[in-house]
C-alpha cells in the first residue's frame, strides 16, 4: 500500500520538473560534488521523514519561544478580571511569580508541538500527493485550495491526538496557581485525580481550534505564495535567489497567521478555560463564557499567531533549502487544461 501510495507521488501534480546535472564520467571531481548536493527524491520515504524533521524544528522551537507570550495570553482568557491587559499581564506575572514565572509550561509545549508539527507538515505532504493523484491533474490545479484544505485537515487530526496529553498539562501549569511547577509533577498529579480522560478532555475542542487554523495556515499560505509572486514580487520565482525566497515565505506565513488567529481564537479560550475548570464540558464552558467571552485575548494571540505561523514557515522552508528537499514552485495550469480552455 505504502509502496503504491511513492508511486502516487512520484506523479504527483504538485511535483515539479527538477533538474538534474549532468556530468561526465571522467570529471571525477563534479561527480563528486554533484553527489554530496544531491536533492531528495520527491514522495520518497526520506522525503517525508524530513518533511516531518521540518516540522518538529519548526512548531516545537517557535511554540516553545513564544512560551511567556502564551502563558499570559492564556491567563487573559480564564481570568479577565486580574489580568486586565497583555502589558498588565506581564507585569502581574513578574510581581507574582518573578521572571522565571514566565517560562512556566516550556517542557510540555516543546514536546508537545514537537510531536504535533511532525504529524502537521509530514502527513499534510502525504495527503496533500495523495489527493491531488486522486482527482488527477487537471482537478488537483482546478480544486487545488480544495487539496489544501483536506490535506491540512487530515494531517492536523492526527497531529491533535499526539498534542492533545502535553497541551493539557501546559495549561495547567499555566492557568491554576500552585497546581505544579512543570510537567513532571503536572501530568501523574492528573492522572491521580482524573486517570487518562484529564489528557484527552480537550481533544475535540482541540480539534475544533486546530483543525481551521491549520486549514487556514495551509491553504492561505499556499495560495498567498502564489499570489506575491503572481503580483508583488517583481521576478518570477524561479529568478529569485534562495534567500529572497525565503522573505516571500515569511511574508506569506505571516498574513495566514493573522487569519489563522481570528479563525481559532474562540475554540483556544475554550480550550484553556476547560483545563481550567474540572470536571465542565466544552458547552458548558462556552455557554458561561457567552459570544464576547471566546474574544478575551484576541490581539495578543493574533500577534503571538502571526509571527509564529511567519517564523514556522520560515524554518520548514529553511530546512528544506538546507537539506535539498524538493520545493515545488506555485502550481501552473497543465498544458492539458490549457488546450481545453484555449489558454496561451
Amino acid at each position: 500500500m505504502f509502496s503504491a501510495l511513492l508511486d502516487a507521488a512520484r506523479n504527483s501534480p504538485f511535483k515539479a520538473p527538477f533538474s538534474q546535472a549532468q556530468c561526465d564520467a571522467g570529471e571525477q571531481q563534479r561527480t563528486i560534488q554533484a553527489a554530496s548536493t544531491k536533492e531528495v527524491e520527491f514522495g520518497s520515504n526520506e522525503f517525508f521523514g524530513l518533511c516531518a524533521l521540518g516540522g518538529i524544528l519548526s512548531c516545537g522551537l517557535t511554540h516553545t519561544a513564544v512560551v511567556p507570550l502564551d502563558l499570559v495570553k492564556c491567563r487573559l482568557q480564564v481570568d479577565a478580571a486580574k489580568y486586565k491587559n497583555l502589558f498588565h499581564g506581564f507585569k502581574v506575572t513578574v510581581a507574582e511569580e518573578g521572571a522565571r514565572g514566565l517560562a512556566k509550561g516550556w517542557a510540555p509545549t516543546f514536546f508537545g508541538y514537537s510531536a504535533q508539527g511532525a504529524f502537521k507538515f509530514g502527513l499534510y505532504e502525504v495527503f496533500k500527493i495523495q489527493y491531488a493523484n486522486m482527482i488527477g491533474e487537471e482537478n488537483a490545479y482546478l480544486y487545488r485550495t480544495w487539496v489544501y484544505l483536506g490535506a491540512s485537515a487530515s494531517a492536523e487530526f492526527f497531529a491533535d491526538i499526539a498534542l492533545s496529553p502535553l497541551e493539557a498539562a501546559k495549561v495547567k501549569i499555566q492557568t491554576t496557581p500552585g497546581y505544579a511547577n512543570n510537567m513532571r509533577q503536572a501530568m501523574p498529579k492528573m492522572m491521580g485525580e482524573e486517570g487518562i480522560a484529564a489528557f484527552y478532555k480537550g481533544l475535540v475542542p482541540l480539534w475544533c481550534r486546530q483543525i481551521p487554523y491549520t486549514m487556514m495556515k495551509f491553504a492561505c499560505f499556499e495560495r498567498t505564495v502564489e499570489l506575491l509572486y503572481k503580483h508583488v514580487v517583481p521576478k518570477p520565482r524561479a529568478d529569485c535567489s534562495k534567500g529572497e525566497q525565503l522573505v516571500v515565505t515569511f511574508a506569506a506565513g505571516y498574513i495566514a497567521g493573522v487569519f489563522c488567529a481570528v479563525v481559532s481564537h474562540p475554540a483556544d479560550v475554550v480550550v484553556s478555560k476547560l483545563n481550567q475548570a474540572k470536571g465542565s464540558s466544552a458547552i458548558d464552558v462556552a455557554k458561561k463564557l457567552g459570544f464576547m467571552g471566546m474574544w478575551h485575548g484576541l490581539m495578543p494571540r493574533i500577534i503571538m499567531i502571526g509571527t509564529l505561523t511567519a517564523l514556522q514557515w520560515f524554518i520548514y522552508d529553511g530546512v528544506k533549502v538546507a537539506l535539498n528537499i524538493p520545493r515545488p514552485p506555485p502550481p501552473e495550469m497543465p498544458e492539458s487544461l490549457k488546450k481545453k480552455l484555449g489558454v496561451e
